[in-house]
């Protein structure tokens, strides 16, 4: 046999050679960037629901100065000077979780996330003394609690997280509101 009659043999074996190893090659390219996006969201859904749950920490400190200083719709006074001490360190771990959010979080996430813990320096001003208006405290509220709904929405959206968000959390809520008689239930607290 001479070498023509086996060239196509050879081509055949060259090709199959060089198609197998690129499928493999594209096989494990895929496998490789599915997982590193599995971990990437795995991550991000860890940094967001952290960041959530230490502001949230921090506005239940500011709400419940808010209560010692007598604003309506929260309970459980708190020592200002002890408050205002939980305060500093709340703020402190906000601030340290707040870059990791910067490395993961996309820019409608973290645009909303700066937008809720703006509303909650707003609310401190209040819990602080620096501002007394009770009206202005209910509107501090109101906008820190629209604030939330939009990182959680933004977050999910991010997180590929299908339907429709919760319910929105709006604060303070209808049960909250004064009684016909102008009482107020003396139950209320913050969530």
């Amino acid at each position: 046999m001479t070498f023509w009659d086996q060239l196509p043999a050879l081509v055949g074996v060259v090709v199959g050679s060089v198609g197998s190893y690129t499928a493999a090659s594209l096989t494990e390219r895929s496998r490789w960037r599915r997982g590193r996006a599995e971990r990437w969201d795995d991550r991000r859904f860890q940094i967001y629901a952290s960041y959530g749950k230490i502001l949230k920490a921090q506005i239940r400190i500011a709400q419940r100065l808010g209560a010692t200083r007598n604003f309506e719709g929260v309970t459980d006074p708190l020592e200002i000077e002890d408050g205002l001490a939980e305060l500093a360190r709340a703020e402190s771990e906000r601030a340290t979780e707040w870059e990791s959010m910067l490395l993961v979080g996309d820019a409608a996430t973290v645009e909303a996330a700066r937008s809720w813990h703006e509303e909650c320096w707003n609310l401190e001003l209040y819990a602080r003394g620096l501002r007394s208006d009770a009206a202005g405290w209910v509107r501090a509220e109101e906008r820190l609690s629209h604030a939330r709904d939009r990182f959680y929405l933004c977050a999910r959206k991010d997180l590929g997280i299908a339907g429709p968000p919760p319910p929105s959390g709006n604060w303070p809520r209808a049960w909250q509101h004064a009684e016909p008689d102008g009482a107020t239930d003396p139950g209320t607290s913050a969530p």
